[in-house]
């Protein structure tokens, strides 16, 4: 009976919708996806240079780099939160050869562009430091991620990729929040924009650990399912 009941939960989670989330993940991506092809559009189709886009004439391969890397990171990325493919271990060690060093470049490109770059209008010290904290955090997690795999701690290494893309894709969470701020409200300032920012980075990252979460718990209860059905000999 309990064999019966493990083989209906299998199929009920098998039967559930896997699209919603990469579906969700993949139109948050495009929100800065397209804001950076228009950049790359500017940086060569010869567009005139301004106060704003200054900087990125100046030096055109970190900001070129940051936006193809991110982007990669982004769309496939999200493809790794469908069950079916990530189950198939071809796909998942190919789409994470990709997806590590995406990640990994978008991260440092990002870092050299906020040490480096002049400050643009609008931007101010405060959030110049939580560029450098959460750049240097996803940096961290999908190095982290990589060692896990290492270990062969699959549990660790999804955590920690998880925690990685989750910041990666807060651009397009900063710009859920900032439109009806703008709408709403009106331009920011330095502080409101940080405090905008930041919230769209925590927002990601707590959204990361209750699926962390779930994950775990799911993963606590098949095995729990798995040792009811095949009990161990006794004494072992």
């Amino acid at each position: 009976m309990t064999l019966e009941r493990s083989r209906i939960r299998a199929a009920a989670r098998r039967s559930r919708p896997q699209w919603p989330v990469p579906a969700a993940l993949i139109l948050l991506s495009l929100i800065p996806v397209i804001f950076g092809a228009l950049r790359v559009a500017e940086l060569t189709g010869g567009a005139a240079v301004t106060p704003q886009n200054a900087r990125f004439f100046a030096s055109p391969v970190p900001v070129v780099t940051h936006i193809a890397s991110a982007t990669v990171f982004s769309l496939l990325g999200a493809f790794q939160f469908v069950p079916a493919l990530r189950g198939r271990r071809g796909w998942h060690r190919v789409a994470g050869a990709i997806l590590i060093p995406a990640g990994l470049l978008a991260a440092l490109s990002g870092l050299w562009m906020s040490v480096f770059y002049p400050l643009p209008a609008g931007d101010g010290e405060i959030l110049l430091g939580l560029r450098l904290l959460f750049g240097s955090g996803m940096a961290a997690s999908i190095g982290m991620g990589l060692f896990a795999i290492r270990r062969r701690d699959f549990v660790g290494h999804g955590a920690w990729m998880t925690r990685g893309y989750a910041i990666g894709v807060a651009a397009g969470t900063q710009a859920l929040l900032s439109i009806p701020w703008l709408l709403l409200v009106g331009p920011t300032n330095e502080v409101s924009r940080a405090v905008l920012m930041g919230a769209a980075w925590m927002i990601n990252l707590a959204v990361a650990e209750y699926a962390i979460y779930r994950r775990a718990r799911q993963s606590a209860r098949g095995a729990r399912a798995l040792r009811r059905t095949n009990p161990s000999p006794a004494g072992v």
